[in-house]
């Protein structure tokens, strides 16, 4: 069943690439059955966010009206980058499964190591100038937040 579920990445992947986009498919699947399906679309899309996991994430979220994946499984035409990784662990899937992995996609022109170098460093080595401002205004929100009563935590 397993496999079933990847190769339905993989001709995902390859759809992605016959209509524009990049070369990566994936499903997400809760109980047996795929819930969300998505392919990359950034360049057709016009959004750097419309990799292939977040766009199966959104569909599945939607699918089951709720931000909460637990017990899914995420079958992914290639292994995860950061942020596609990132959208996994926030949606609380349970596993990933993957065919092609990091050095496959480098090899295509894929390369996410930069970014596993980047998030590793300290804030003020970054390559990326990442500084704070406001910081005490910018507390108010997280206090409203944390006083609310009735907030969903995730």
């Amino acid at each position: 069943m397993e496999e079933t579920f990847l190769r339905r990445a993989f001709a995902l992947a390859c759809q992605g690439v016959a209509e524009g986009g990049g070369p990566f498919g994936a499903v997400v699947v809760k109980d047996g059955a795929i819930i969300g399906e998505g392919r990359n679309n950034v360049v057709p899309g016009r959004d750097p966010t419309q990799h292939a996991e977040v766009v199966a994430i959104r569909a599945a979220c939607a699918a089951l009206g709720t931000h909460d994946l637990s017990g899914a499984v995420l079958y992914t035409s290639c292994e995860p980058c950061p942020m596609c990784l990132s959208a996994t662990w926030w949606a609380r899937i349970g596993e990933i499964v993957y065919g092609n992995d990091r050095a496959d996609a480098a090899a295509i022109g894929f390369d996410d190591a930069a970014i596993y170098e980047e998030v590793a460093r300290p804030l003020e080595a970054r390559a990326l100038p990442i500084r704070r401002l406001l910081a005490s205004e910018a507390l108010e929100a997280f206090r409203l937040w944390e006083a609310k009563p009735d907030k969903v935590p995730y």
